[in-house]
Order: C-alpha cells, then structure tokens, then sequence
C-alpha cells in the first residue's frame, strides 16, 4: 500500500447482519423470552464465539482476486492505486474500484457510504494514516501523550 498514489477506503455496513446463517445453525441461536417466544437469528448475530474469525475469513476470500490492490481488515476494505503500464492512477484507481465494488455487488455486500473515502492521498488505517509517503500516526490519537507534562519527579 505504501508508494501508491491515490486510495480508497470502503466500510461495511453491520458486517455481521450481512452473512446469512446456516440453516442448521439457526435453532442454535435460538433465545426464548419472558413471555414464552422463542427468536431465532437468520444472520450471524453479534456475541457468537466465532463471529469475528467466520466473518473475516469470508471477506478476505471473497476479495482475495484483488489483493494486488485491494487489502481487507474485518468490515474495511483498503483499495489502493499507482500509475502502471501506461495508465494513470487515476484510470488504475477507477479500475480497481469498479472490480471491488462489482464484488461487492455480486456478493450481496454493502458498504456505509458515510464511513467511505474516495480517491484520496492518504486514508485512516487503524490508528493512522497511510499514503504515497508511508505510514503516520493520526495527530488526534497522540494528543494526549503529547501533551502530557513531563514528570519532574518519582512521584509524577
């Protein structure tokens, strides 16, 4: 992702409410209430033990025929582009986004497009930032050690 010109950076929506559970698996989710209803889960509900490890396997092969530009961390995607073989970044960046979101797309997946980035020079990447020049922290996230005053004593 480093030395890349231009990125992208994709957020599912309620990640887990999107996999469909197995038949055979939905009575063990089963929860009966006070007044004696019985509920069942048809998506992969949060809490399960094996949601989280379930949930990111799916994504990284689902995406896995564009992790040359396209890396995945849970419910983010990271889409990333550079000039190459006589196109633009532009036109590589476009590229690379219409193949994500056509997988996207196919695999019934959708993404909250007021956590998206598009196109831009460096993007949020757990706790900092990524771009053309490599990997920063965020600012916001060393506020407080920064301006933290320096111990004077054993006490402080």
């Amino acid at each position: 992702m480093v030395g890349c010109t231009l990125y992208s950076a994709l957020d599912l929506v309620d990640g887990y409410y999107q996999l469909l559970m197995r038949a055979c698996d939905v009575p063990l989710t089963a929860v009966s209430t006070p007044s004696g209803m019985l509920w069942e889960w048809l998506v992969m509900p949060q809490g399960l033990s094996n949601a989280p490890a379930t949930f990111n396997r799916l994504v990284t092969q689902l995406f896995r025929p564009h992790r040359a530009y396209a890396q995945t961390y849970f419910d983010d995607i990271f889409v990333h582009s550079r000039a190459d073989h006589g196109k633009s970044d532009v036109e590589n960046h476009v590229e690379h986004l219409r193949a994500v979101l056509e997988c996207m797309r196919t695999n019934k997946l959708y993404g909250n497009l007021d956590k998206c980035v598009f196109g831009a020079e460096e993007i949020p990447f757990l706790g900092c930032f990524i771009g053309k020049r490599g990997l920063r922290a965020d600012p916001a996230k060393v506020k407080a050690i920064v301006e933290r005053p320096v111990p004077k004593n054993q006490k402080d």
